[in-house]
């Protein structure tokens, strides 16, 4: 069974024998419930916690957990529908009104149902997270002296100095701010760089977090296609000469979703490019440590080889760890590092001092190169089994040369599907994809679903997935109900 779903069943079975507890009556204790129930300590801690969020029950460390007096019942809300006016009328004279759609974002963070495969997951399975070594790594900085003070604003010292030798090229410690993630980082970055109104140049398709950012932020975002070697030059040079764009973000390492790599003979041309329109080239390096075991050498960050202070680089330890290890790194040389420091502080003053001390003792222990080994060796693995069942079980299926990197297949339904109909029908097979229209900031030029394979427990669930899309997508009738 399942974890998640031994605590959702849990929670829902002690809920059912409340009654039987007079009000502050006290429970069993969770060694009792372990033994009658045959779940791990784990499953009875969250299923309490779940209850205890619910407000059914109330933990007293030391003493147990009771039954909770009954919440009386709210007031009646009342009538919030000026909002609707007050909130678009902010927009009114803006030239691009800072909307947030965060429906791509939030497909996949969402936890699916009981019994559904994850394919749409963003980061790792419990199972592939360095959760002991993270532990660890939390306790010993808890200890460190002054770890709970206040940090410098733009991070520790050492693990600026970290963060610049993993970018390399001439990137020092007083070049990198420490930030609360890569989502974050991008945010700041796109803040600084672009005025509200002003295109900024994407790759197509890309991130949808990324298109969240630009939009709220009141900027236009403007495709790029990306082929097989990542971002085409001469589009982009069109692009910058059409719209007067200063901004172009791109990912050139194992691109989300696609998984293409810059190819070695369009480095140098894209940088020239950027550098030829006055434009900053914001690198997203989301993946460098999500290489397959068969990747071969990686090739150097572009902010390594750029000598005139164009890219501004993203780095993050959030998506090799856990998502709460919001961790991360801007680097930037020349007036622009000010810029990025100033909002930075404006908007969240600093990373918390004890986050940082953690991650700087995570990546500094031995079990370190020991997890990105496993992960490697792990995710090329499951690439190759998805990949495999799919080709096995739907041969329709557009499935690309599996990406060397990264998490992900992008994958193109059979001739006539639809990404969203395609979606829904695996989803009621017990499958949650990920549709490929919030990839797009135009209108897409194929219909694509994103399968994920970090997010699942094991290969076993993958080709139980595929076995589970087959039944799905066998009538073509059922893709497009």
């Amino acid at each position: 069974m399942y974890e998640r779903s031994s605590v959702v069943e849990l929670a829902e079975s002690l809920q059912s024998e409340l009654y039987r507890y007079s009000i502050g009556g006290k429970l069993p204790s969770s060694r009792s419930l372990v033994e009658r129930y045959r779940v791990s300590p784990v499953t009875v801690s969250r299923a309490l916690a779940q209850l205890a969020a619910e407000g059914l029950v109330v933990t007293r460390p030391g003493a147990g957990v009771f039954r909770a007096r009954p919440r009386t019942r709210a007031a009646a809300p009342g009538d919030t529908s000026w909002q609707e006016v007050a909130l678009s009328a902010e927009g009114a004279g803006e030239v691009v009104p800072r909307s947030v759609d965060a429906a791509g974002v939030l497909a996949s963070l969402a936890t699916p149902p009981p019994g559904v495969i994850e394919l749409s997951g963003g980061y790792l399975h419990s199972s592939l997270q360095p959760e002991r070594a993270m532990a660890a790594a939390l306790a010993r900085a808890g200890r460190r002296p002054g770890a709970w003070g206040r940090p410098p604003v733009e991070g520790l010292p050492e693990l600026r100095d970290w963060f610049a030798r993993e970018i390399g090229g001439a990137v020092g410690a007083e070049d990198v701010l420490v930030t609360a993630g890569g989502q974050n980082a991008l945010a700041t970055a796109l803040r600084a760089l672009a005025p509200p109104g002003a295109p900024i140049l994407v790759e197509s398709p890309t991130y949808p977090g990324l298109l969240a950012i630009a939009r709220a932020s009141g900027c236009r975002p403007v495709p790029v296609p990306v082929d097989a070697e990542g971002v085409r030059p001469d589009l982009l040079a069109a692009a910058f000469e059409a719209t007067g764009a200063r901004v172009f973000v791109c990912q050139p390492l194992f691109q989300n979703p696609t998984g293409a790599v810059l190819a070695p003979g369009r480095r140098a041309e894209v940088l020239r490019i950027a550098r030829a329109a006055g434009a900053f080239l914001v690198e997203d390096d989301y993946a460098r440590a999500l290489a397959h075991e068969d990747a071969g050498p990686l090739p150097a960050t572009l902010a390594a080889e750029d000598e005139d202070g164009v890219v501004v680089h993203v780095r993050s330890l959030t998506k090799a760890t856990s998502p709460s290890l919001r961790v991360g790194a801007l680097a930037a040389r020349g007036p622009v590092l000010d810029r990025l420091r100033a909002i930075q502080v404006v908007d969240s003053f600093f990373v918390p001092r004890p986050l940082q001390e953690a991650a700087l003792e995570l990546v500094g222990a031995p079990a370190w190169p020991r997890h990105l080994r496993t992960v490697a060796a792990e995710l090329r693995h499951r690439r190759d089994v998805l990949t495999g069942a799919l080709r096995r079980e739907l041969p329709a299926l557009e499935v690309p040369h599996p990406p060397s990197g990264g998490f992900q297949l992008w994958v193109r339904p059979a001739v006539g599907g639809d990404d969203t109909a395609v979606t829904a029908a695996a989803l009621r097979a017990g499958v949650a994809l990920t549709p490929g229209r919030p990839y797009f900031c135009a209108e897409p030029p194929a219909p694509h679903v994103r399968m994920s394979f970090a997010a699942v427990a094991g290969p076993a669930e993958l080709v139980e997935a595929a076995v589970r899309l087959r039944a799905a997508l066998a009538d073509p009738a059922a893709a497009d109900a």
